[in-house]
């Protein structure tokens, strides 16, 4: 028995009086694919070609969406109608397609459902942005646009979706910010790019679009979630790809199972119920731009791109527009606009004319003067929302400043001058001792010196995205693993001397600490090396949770994973403690050849102890792991103390079962191997001893070497505030910085308030040599 989409692919080719081949050449992919789809051979088809399909088949619009939505739905109930006789010629086979999960009506239900819950985690989101960027305070800056030269702009049939033939005229796409969702709506192929140059308010108009949209979102509407596209590396990974992965970085509960064994991001993703909002895509790497449009311009997806206009036009000249993508261009804020707006962000002065503000000699200047020096320079560079709301917060916002001093042609020669005024004296208005003020009371000068430590980091990384779990990998690799090696080294040797105080000789303990602390950096920095620093990665965030109870979904195949991993490295590593264990003996004058004996006895030992204990200890902790919620971590702090909380939790099973099954099972191994071993001075107290310190040593290395909290607390707890470059409360300084407006939260990371001000911070620190010191 096939699978729906198999019967209706066949029934709508056969109606088309179409071959298996002929069908296969139109759609231009393989006739095995064809035959794959139509038997249920291949029961997982991609979105694209179903699309590719039903172009060539000439569907209608109501046909498309039933053949796309069986796609989608994979391994539901079958049709009623009865399974024809296999094509004459062909020697294909039918198979039967995977056991029914969800009917079609309660699939699609269940996706509305989660669909609906991303909504109301993303409007919550984005509207406390909003409000943290003052935005509406006192009321929106004006943000208009015009139409772009014809050349960055798809063939107007293209846009509008025409047949071929059909005559076409360019749509009407003038509008202002609160008409931004409207204008969107007449755009037949769903895809617009806004341009504007640096700061004209292309951030602030992509979250009025997704606040906008989610105001009047129907639940068959597709959610608009904004995503940073200069973290996309298009090289690495595919589209659909990275935007699952987004989803699932901000909304950790996406990353639950959905019926057919993907996630619920990338079902979202891959049924359209997703509508991209990609915003940067200036900010993608030199030399990636033109492999990002092409990689767009593969996929059909309805999405919203912003851009400033040179790096696209320059893409768009090195390989073609955004297909079928309409576009239009921010245009600069006019005096009027400054008239109406800036006087309204400052106090009223006191006594003579009530309307008079500080602001009155500036646009007077402006007004009366604009040829002159003072007057054009201003003209220049107060025509961005970005300029205009640093003016405000330098000079409206802070008591005793008078604006009056931007006129001074001594001091700001030239626009960049003044730019550059503005952008360092906003750092140190942010700063500025509040009376009353109940937030972290930082040092300017040092916090300027954190801030531009964390923008020369981003900058390393070519991102926008500040990530509290990648706050090490600007770093060289070797250093990355160093780090790691040494904290794990001290911490496991530590631990292993306190444990084995009770009742041994201190200087034996002492040695037998500084073994294991050694081998256990060792062998967890070669570790870490291979996982994470030679591929120039980072270990990311959980997107679990530990369930002791209730139904944990299907981690069956995970648990059998993670107990080959765990068998592998346990026998890895007491292989290895066990040859070194046994070949110390030397240092006590024992021959060489009884220590090779011992070596290799005591490696067989401690491997074999340590297999079957870490093995069964990883597998019993995938049996525990459910996802979590979608609303769970809709910021970084949230995140970070959610992967806290889970690293914890799983310290606390793993290692009273992974400590127990050590300690029982030395005794079982002695026990059965003992012509080989040889003879063992092992009783209860010693099972106890090794079980203990394992158990807290393993699980400490683990979670410090390889879990996101644990590269956390390696770089940003211990080593970088060790080495001057960040506060020693990390979390609290960015969650501060947020507060203060230098930076902004874009899902579960922070970004700075504008590439601007990352650019000219990263500049300044740069400035001071990296190896400096705050306060040096």
């Amino acid at each position: 028995m096939t699978s729906e989409f198999s019967s209706l692919l066949r029934r709508f080719r056969r109606r088309a009086g179409m071959t298996q081949e002929a069908l296969a050449e139109r759609a231009g992919v393989g006739v095995r694919t064809i035959r794959g789809l139509e038997t249920g051979e291949r029961a997982d088809p991609r979105v694209t070609t179903v699309r590719l399909l039903a172009d060539a088949l000439g569907l209608e619009p109501e046909e498309r969406e039933e053949l796309l939505a069986a796609a989608v739905r994979r391994g539901g109930e079958p049709p009623a109608e009865p399974e024809p006789p296999a094509e004459p010629g062909s020697s294909a086979e039918p198979v039967a397609a995977p056991a029914p999960m969800l009917p079609a009506s309660a699939l699609d239900e269940a996706l509305a459902d989660v669909a609906d819950q991303l909504a109301q985690a993303v409007a919550a989101r984005w509207q406390r942005e909003e409000e943290q960027r003052q935005v509406h305070d006192p009321y929106p800056l004006p943000v208009r646009w015009q139409s772009v030269p014809e050349e960055l702009t798809d063939h107007w049939a293209n846009i509008r979706r025409l047949p071929a033939g059909s005559a076409h005229t360019p749509l009407d796409l003038s509008g202002r910010l609160d008409e931004i969702v409207a204008v969107y709506r007449r755009i037949p192929s769903g895809r617009l790019v806004l341009l504007g140059r640096s700061g004209s308010g292309k951030t602030v108009l992509t979250v009025r679009f997704v606040l906008d949209c989610l105001k009047s979102r129907t639940r068959a509407d597709a959610v608009p979630v904004i995503f940073s596209i200069g973290s996309w590396d298009p090289t690495v990974i595919t589209f659909r790809a990275w935007l699952t992965a987004q989803l699932t970085r901000d909304y950790p509960g996406l990353a639950a199972p959905a019926p057919g064994g993907s996630t619920l991001a990338a079902v979202l993703v891959e049924t359209g119920r997703v509508l991209p909002v990609l915003d940067g895509f200036d900010e993608i790497a030199d030399g990636l731009r033109r492999p990002a449009l092409e990689s767009l311009n593969a996929t059909t997806l309805p999405l919203v791109l912003t851009s400033r206009p040179s790096e696209y036009a320059a893409a768009v000249a090195e390989t073609d527009v955004l297909t079928a993508a309409a576009a239009v261009e921010l245009t600069d804020l006019t005096l009027d606009d400054l008239a109406d707006y800036l006087p309204r962000t400052t106090r009223k002065t006191r006594g003579g004319d009530p309307t008079a503000t500080a602001w009155d000699p500036v646009l007077t200047e402006l007004r009366e003067r604009p040829e002159g020096r003072a007057g054009a320079n201003l003209a220049a560079v107060l025509t961005t929302p970005l300029m205009v709301t640093l003016a405000r917060a330098v000079y409206s916002d802070t008591p005793g400043q008078d604006p009056a001093a931007l006129l001074d042609t001594e001091r700001f020669g030239s626009p960049e001058e003044l730019e550059d005024h503005l952008l360092d004296n906003f750092t140190t208005t942010a700063y500025r001792p509040r009376p009353g003020d109940r937030r972290h009371e930082f040092d300017p000068d040092r916090a300027r010196y954190w801030l531009g430590y964390l923008a020369d980091h981003l900058t390393r990384l070519d991102t926008p995205n500040l990530e509290w779990w990648r706050l090490g990998c600007a770093a060289r690799r070797s250093t990355r693993t160093l780090a790691t090696a040494v904290v794990i080294c001290v911490v496991i040797g530590l631990t292993d001397v306190l444990v084995g105080l009770v009742g041994d000789i201190l200087s034996f303990q002492l040695l037998d600490g500084l073994a294991a602390g050694l081998f256990a950096g060792l062998i967890f920095g070669v570790t870490y090396w291979f996982m994470v620093a030679a591929k120039g990665a980072a270990v990311a965030p959980t997107s679990v949770r530990m369930r002791l109870f209730g139904k944990a979904g299907r981690p069956l195949r995970r648990a059998v994973h993670r107990f080959l991993i765990g068998l592998t490295f346990g026998l890895a590593f007491g292989s290895g403690f066990g040859v070194l264990d046994g070949l110390s003996h030397i240092l006590y004058g024992a021959p060489l050849s009884s220590c090779l004996r011992a070596g290799l006895a005591d490696g067989v030992f401690f491997g074999t102890v340590f297999a079957l204990g870490a093995g069964p200890a990883f597998g019993i902790l995938a049996l525990l792991e459910t996802p979590l919620d979608i609303r769970s971590a809709v910021n970084p702090v949230s995140l970070l103390r959610e992967n806290s909380r889970t690293v914890i939790t799983q310290f606390a099973i793993w290692a009273p079962a992974f400590g127990l099954l050590v300690g029982s099972g030395s005794g079982t191994v002695i026990h059965n191997l003992p012509a080989f071993l040889g003879e063992y001075n092992w009783n209860t107290s010693a099972a106890l001893k090794l079980g203990t310190a394992s158990a807290l040593g393993g699980g400490l290395g683990y979670a410090l070497g390889l879990t996101a909290w644990g590269q956390w607390v390696v770089f940003a707890r211990i080593w970088l505030p060790l080495t001057g470059r960040l506060p020693w409360s990390v979390m609290a300084f960015l969650e501060d910085a947020y507060e203060r407006g230098v930076l902004r939260q874009a899902g579960a990371v922070y970004q700075f308030r504008h590439a601007r001000l990352q650019g000219y911070l990263a500049r300044g620190y740069g400035g001071r040599g990296a190896g400096e010191q705050a306060g040096a």
